[in-house]
């Protein structure tokens, strides 16, 4: 008898949960507690039972009935009160529609595990910065010419909105003794029109490495290693003699055209070659304004535009549509 008890209880419990409409919770109520529901049989079992055991099991099977008569009432009261602003907790859920990973955020990611896995961390600096971070600890004093390849937003004469991320390391390295291996992903603006491949807000990353004895040998092999990450391991690469005023020797990295593979097209020029990053050995007198003793100390920097990587990685031809929240456009990814 009581395990007959326990499985009614648990059958009943069962078919509640189930029950949604009123014609359902009629069948339940006839099936359990009408004149041939399963527990008045129970009832009339009893008879075959001793005197005590009646008492017993008596009272348990009466507390069942009574039990489900109160859920049935209940659950009757909250179907047929129901409105159309309420909300039945019974139903399942709606299952929220996933989106995507935006393009940039997606190469973003690349980049910053492909570093992290050499033993990078993640270094990032205010915004807006001082022209001292921005330019002139970076070897640009104020009448430098090379300050005529940016065009800022100036909020003062001392403050801007930065335009690389360089000013990331500048400060990281004043605050910390070498070794320093830092990647500095973030946000720059300059003054360019929005076009096809510019915009006054772009993403950048760059990489830095100081400490003793490190060569251009090493950055020419973590840039190959990039390369082959990101791009794949059949990706020509070139690394070509440039000028930046914060490295010295500089050197400009051009990967072979992700269209073309290299043949020639219109996308690089018919050259076979797209121009990826710039980096180079960190200049002496960078590391001296920093307090690093340039005789003890070498290192390497390298920079990218996050845009620049997807484009080529992605073979898209307008800047602009990273920005549009195209949703044909997003789904691609």
């Amino acid at each position: 008898m009581e395990t007959k008890l326990e499985t009614l209880k648990g059958e009943i419990d069962a078919l509640l949960v189930n029950a949604h409409d009123t014609s359902s919770i009629e069948e339940l109520r006839v099936k359990y507690l009408g004149r041939k529901g399963k527990i008045n049989m129970l009832l009339k079992e009893l008879a075959e039972l001793s005197l005590e055991e009646k008492r017993l099991y008596g009272s348990k099977v009466n507390m069942l009935k009574k039990e489900l008569g109160e859920k049935i009432e209940s659950r009757l009261k909250i179907l047929t009160t129901k409105t159309e602003t309420d909300v039945d907790l019974l139903l399942p859920g709606r299952v929220p529609r996933l989106g995507h990973i935006h393009p940039l955020s997606k190469v973003l990611t690349e980049i910053i595990t492909f570093f992290s896995n050499f033993g990078f961390t993640v270094a990032t600096a205010p915004e807006i910065e001082y022209d001292w971070y921005n330019f002139e600890a970076l070897n640009m004093a104020k009448d430098h010419p090379a300050r005529d390849m940016f065009s800022n937003f100036y909020l003062n004469a001392n403050m801007l909105l930065r335009s690389h991320t360089s000013p990331t390391q500048i400060r990281i390295m004043e605050k910390q003794k070498p070794p320093v291996k830092i990647i500095c992903p973030g946000r720059c603006y300059r003054r360019d029109a929005f076009d096809a491949s510019h915009s006054p807000v772009f993403h950048q990353v760059e990489a830095l490495y100081i400490d003793k004895g490190v060569s251009f040998g090493e950055l020419k092999w973590l840039l190959r290693e990039f390369v082959r990450d990101i791009f794949g391991p059949e990706t020509k690469y070139e690394l070509r003699p440039s000028f930046f005023p914060f490295t010295e020797p500089s050197g400009e990295l051009a990967i072979s055209c992700t269209v073309c593979k290299g043949a020639g097209c219109s996308v690089c020029s018919n050259t076979g070659w797209l121009e990826l990053l710039g980096c180079g050995m960190v200049h002496p007198q960078v590391l001296k304004n920093v307090r690093i003793p340039p005789r003890k100390y070498s290192g390497y920097a390298l920079g990218m535009g996050v845009e620049r990587v997807a484009l080529i990685k992605y073979v898209i031809d307008d800047i602009r549509v990273f920005f549009n929240n195209d949703i044909r456009f997003l789904e691609q990814f």
